[in-house]
Formats: C-alpha cells, sequence, structure tokens
C-alpha cells in the first residue's frame, strides 16, 4: 500500500504520517532524507524534534539521497526473513532538495527509478511531502526548479498511492475518498 501525505510547513503532515505508522501495527522502519550540518543549529533543533517524537523501537534510516536503493533493499530484506515492515520517508522535499543541482535528464532518471521501484514494491510505504506551489513563484532559478520538481513528483507518487492525504491547519482530508484522480500525464 503506497500513501503519500502531503501539506504546508508546520500542517501536521509528518505527525499524520507518524500516526498511520503507528495504527499499521508493523515494524516501522524511518527513512530521514535530511542530512545534518554541524553550522546550522536551527536545522538540527528541527530535526531533534522528529527524532524525540519517534518511539524507540522504530528503526531509523538517514537516506539522504538513495532513496529507491533502499526501499529496494528493504524489500528484499523484508522477502527473505518473512516480515512485515512499514516504511515511512520524511520528506520527499528534503530528499529531492539533496539532488537539486542535478541536471534535468540525471533528474528524471532518479524519479523514474523511484516511480518504478515503488510501483512495484510490495511493502507499506508512506511518503510525506511539502506543498510548495501554493504560493508565489519563486524569483530564481533554482527555487522555481525545485519548486516544480517537487509539484511534478508529488502528482506522480500521488497518482500511484492507494491513499493520499492532505494535511492543513491540523486536520487530514483524505483526498482518495472526497476527490478524483486526473487522468495520467
Amino acid at each position: 500500500m503506497i500513501t503519500l501525505v502531503t501539506g504546508a510547513t508546520r500542517s501536521g503532515k509528518s505527525e499524520w504520517a507518524e500516526l498511520l505508522a503507528m495504527r499499521s501495527q508493523k515494524n516501522v522502519i524511518y527513512i530521514a532524507t535530511a542530512s545534518r550540518y554541524a553550522d546550522d543549529p536551527e536545522w538540527d533543533a528541527r530535526l531533534q524534534k522528529h527524532r524525540d517524537r519517534r518511539p524507540s523501537d522504530w528503526q531509523t534510516q538517514e537516506v539522504p539521497i538513495d532513496l529507491a536503493k533502499i526501499i529496494s533493499e528493504l524489500e528484499d530484506h523484508n522477502h527473505q526473513n518473512n516480515l512485515e515492515a512499514y516504511v515511512l520517508v520524511d520528506s520527499l522535499g528534503t530528499w529531492l532538495a539533496n539532488l537539486l543541482e542535478q541536471p534535468e535528464e540525471i533528474w528524471q532518471q532518479i524519479e523514474q527509478e523511484l516511480l518504478i521501484m515503488i510501483q512495484h514494491c510490495h511493502l507499506d510505504i508512506t511518503f510525506v511531502s511539502e506543498e510548495v506551489g501554493w504560493g508565489i513563484v519563486p524569483a530564481y532559478a533554482l527555487g522555481r526548479q525545485f519548486r516544480d520538481r517537487l509539484g511534478s513528483l508529488s502528482r506522480k507518487i500521488g497518482a500511484i498511492a492507494d491513499v493520499v492525504y492532505l494535511v492543513t491547519g491540523g486536520h487530514a482530508v483524505n483526498l482518495s475518498q472526497i476527490g478524483e484522480k486526473l487522468p495520467p500525464k
């Protein structure tokens, strides 16, 4: 089962995704896509809040780049050991930011590799993604590139997902129940 949880900054999307993981009653593998920066204490404090919320029995893996590879490895491991795991990826925006300087053709390959992997995966995976396209168009090229790539990636994962939630104002709305999927691009 593939789930996408999307929403604005500080909307509660990570907490909602964590609640879904807890409700699964499976072994949770939390994939943290953020990198730590010694010279950024505010960023480290944000990461610490996420770490502090996680139950101690969750396995955490820091994966800033090789997301498709780690999902493949987790699936192989779970299949070989007959385990039931629930994978929580937080977040796609941070993962994309780690790859933002890749040329468009390389980014397309990386994105396609991830999409193919999750379409053929038998793990329960929840992806957390930031909604970045509701504001103004960024005045600089790298900001527009980030916004466009993340919007496109979220739409593609949303098309594959079994369930899509929008979290805003501390409320989760199941878009799969009240919405209609757009035709594939």
